[in-house]
């Protein structure tokens, strides 16, 4: 079982303007990834997907470009089931040889960014791929589901102050979601703004409605702060990426300052950075998007620290179909696996790209028993949205 052949395709899915949100990444015109198909000589293909943005819309040409002209070179002829070895290959580049003999991290210089999204989306395919070949769905090679199906909540709340309300409770109406999940901070000027939404969407769900806000690492430390002490009394499930990424030390002053569990780490690469949140007291709950982090293999790590540190794990999955067909299998075999997100945002990729889809029922979803991710591409619609890429 050799590697034959590997092929990133950047897809570049136009929503249609009626569909399209405005938040603080701008306006939503499209849904972007690429596409990474793994094929074997003995006739299996195995898919990933790999992010070059946290947000839907990115301009992928670098991504898709490391993965066919860098990564793709250095796995044909590989056994595809080495899956922790080719890891290591690719994320020490030239210097695998010390950290396979050696037992630690020898990485290249360019350790984040765009090369772990790459490692990720092949990490991925290489799961779905060894899946495959033993006919068992990935959950069962990590050591098997928790549960036949989990929970979602429904991710989205871009409404003003006078529309959130109505927004948020249809979501529940069209999934029986016993949570959902409105965006804050920045897009809503004063912090005042944003708690008066908030008091306007708990409102209008009740008190038995799980209530999450999102602020896109948007506030200072002062303005979450404030946010948090403001938004108390409604009861919030928790409040996700209060400020940037790139500030550990004001996220883990944001946490001591209030009891309002944080959720961090859709824009973070690796363990490293999770063990590093962990060990700062920073987050009540991890959300690893398995396209940008590493892949699965990098997810059950890091769901493995969250165990340890009494954190529970929520993958960001604001993604198409292939990544969140991982997040599921992660979530059902990680012990701190929690809740799933379900985008109810023009999601084309989540919907179109595979042939499967993702039903809500009662706010649970079905944890697939299909052999590797569970996932049928769709290669029609790949081909029809893939942009043209110079060789």
């Amino acid at each position: 079982m050799k590697i034959t052949s590997v092929r990133a395709t950047w897809v570049h899915v136009p929503i249609p303007e009626a569909q399209q949100h405005l938040s603080d990444f701008g306006r939503i015109s499209s849904f972007d990834a690429t596409i990474v198909r793994i094929e074997t000589a003995c006739g299996l293909v195995g898919y990933g997907e790999a992010k070059e943005e946290v947000g839907s819309s990115g301009n992928n040409h670098g991504l898709t470009a490391l993965i066919n002209h860098k990564f793709a070179p250095i796995l044909i002829g590989e056994d595809p089931r080495d899956i922790n070895r080719l890891w290591e290959v690719l994320y020490n580049g030239v210097r695998d040889h010390y950290a396979l003999r050696d037992g630690h991290v020898f990485p290249i210089l360019g350790r984040r960014g765009i090369t772990v999204s790459a490692i990720s989306g092949i990490d991925m395919a290489l799961w779905d791929l060894l899946g495959k070949s033993l006919g068992a769905p990935v959950w069962r090679l990590l050591g098997g589901r928790k549960a036949e199906r989990m929970p979602a909540y429904a991710s989205g709340g871009w409404a003003d102050a006078a529309g959130i309300g109505r927004q948020l409770t249809d979501y529940v109406a069209r999934g029986g979601f016993k949570a959902v999940k409105m965006r804050v901070g920045v897009i809503d000027g004063a912090v005042r703004n944003s708690v008066a939404r908030v008091k306007a969407a708990r409102e209008a769900l009740g008190p038995d409605i799980g209530l999450m806000c999102d602020a896109h690492g948007t506030y200072t430390v002062a303005d979450a702060k404030q946010f948090c002490r403001l938004v108390e009394d409604y009861d919030l499930t928790w409040f996700e990426e209060p400020v940037t990424g790139d500030d550990k030390r004001g996220l883990a002053e944001v946490r001591a300052s209030t009891s309002v569990p944080i959720a961090v780490g859709e824009s973070e690469f690796t363990r490293f950075d999770f063990l590093d949140i962990a060990q700062r007291g920073g987050a009540d709950i991890f959300q690893p998007d398995l396209a940008i982090c590493g892949g699965i293999s990098e997810a059950m790590r890091i769901g493995t620290i969250a165990s340890a540190f009494n954190l529970r794990l929520a993958p960001h999955l604001w993604t198409g179909a292939l990544a969140f067909a991982a997040g599921l299998h992660v979530t059902a075999a990680c012990p701190a696996g929690y809740i799933l997100e379900y985008s109810l945002g023009a999601n084309p990729l989540l919907h179109e790209l595979a042939r499967e889809k993702f039903t809500v029922q009662d706010g649970m979803i079905e944890i697939p028993d299909r052999p590797g991710l569970g996932v049928t591409v769709d290669e029609g619609f790949v081909q029809r949205y893939s942009v043209p890429f110079p060789v």
